[in-house]
């Protein structure tokens, strides 16, 4: 879980240098969006639709999958 977080938190840091080094020279996401022909709102749009996707795929493979891992933490041996 450690080593998840740290990286998670890496990933974040990295991404507010690339955005500060960005937005230095006067890049901005808006710029961007449209170099790539796609609107903010458009982004959005696409963001939604695919978290709507993914959430029922999701939850059932929760349904599945932490049950299991609950078994598996019961059921371990005991650490020394």
């Amino acid at each position: 879980m450690y080593r998840m977080t740290l990286s998670i938190f890496r990933i974040l840091v990295a991404s507010l240098l690339m955005g500060l080094i960005l937005s230095h020279f006067g890049i901005t996401a808006e710029k961007l969006f449209s170099e790539i022909g796609i609107s903010s709102e458009g982004a959005l749009e696409m963001i939604r639709r695919t978290l709507r996707w993914a959430a029922p795929h999701i939850a059932l493979g929760v349904l599945v999958i932490l049950p299991v891992w609950l078994a598996f933490y019961l059921f371990r041996p005991p650490r020394s």
